[in-house]
Order: structure tokens, then C-alpha cells, then sequence
């Protein structure tokens, strides 16, 4: 009696191997390995350029001139620790003494008592009285 395969030959039995087919698809793809990363980077320099754009569209820059009115930003360490969570976001108000350039001011109460460190723009806000 002779056997009878009964079903679907399997993928590899349908398609065998051959290496030196193999071999030139692994050649072909290596060749083209640079141009895909080439292709890949030029993809995300761009991206990064349009979020960047986006960005930029969005946020102004602040900008104050002397004697001007700000609130300053309460560091984390100046907070009072009893009043949790509950503690005020904003100090001030305070008066521009000096700009110092690139966002950079040195801020006076209004006594005129200075304020002995820096302060960058995003760290202030002008305040309206």
C-alpha cells in the first residue's frame, strides 16, 4: 500500500531555501541599510522642526522695563511649610530694579529694599494694580 499525504504541505516544504538567493537579498538589504537611516534622520529633523515651530507660534517672550510691577514665582523653599498645599504660587508685588539682559532682572520691594538674587522672565509675571 502506498501512503497518502492527506492536508496542506507546510510553507517550508513548498518554499526551500535557497542560500544564494539568501545571500543576495542579505547584500541588497546591507546596501540599502544607510539610505533608510539617511531617510530616517532627515524624517525626524523635520519633525522636531515643526514641533519646534508649533512651540514658538504659541509662546511669547516676556519682557519688562525698569520700574515695572511683577509678581515672583514662590520657590519651594520659601513656601511656608503649615500652609501645605494651600500656599500661595505667587509672591509680590515687586518693582524691576535692573535688567540684566537675556531674561535676566534684579527685582526691589516697594520700600526699595533689594532683592539680593536674580530672576529670569518665566519665573515672573506682570502684576496690574
Amino acid at each position: 500500500m502506498i501512503p497518502i499525504e492527506v492536508g496542506e504541505p507546510s510553507w517550508r516544504k513548498l518554499h526551500v531555501v535557497q542560500e544564494q538567493v539568501n545571500d543576495e537579498a542579505i547584500t541588497a538589504e546591507l546596501h540599502l541599510v544607510d539610505e533608510v537611516r539617511i531617510a530616517a534622520h532627515l524624517r525626524d529633523l523635520a519633525t522636531k522642526q515643526l514641533i519646534m515651530a508649533r512651540h514658538n507660534r504659541k509662546v511669547g517672550l516676556r519682557s519688562f522695563k525698569k520700574s515695572d510691577l511683577v509678581l515672583r514665582r514662590a520657590d519651594i523653599g520659601n513656601k511656608n511649610a503649615r500652609d501645605g498645599k494651600l500656599a500661595a504660587n505667587w509672591e509680590g508685588p515687586y518693582r524691576i530694579n535692573e535688567q540684566l539682559g537675556k531674561g535676566a532682572y534684579t527685582l526691589e520691594s516697594l520700600d526699595e529694599k533689594e532683592i539680593k538674587r536674580t530672576w529670569n522672565a518665566d519665573k515672573l509675571k506682570a502684576y496690574y494694580s
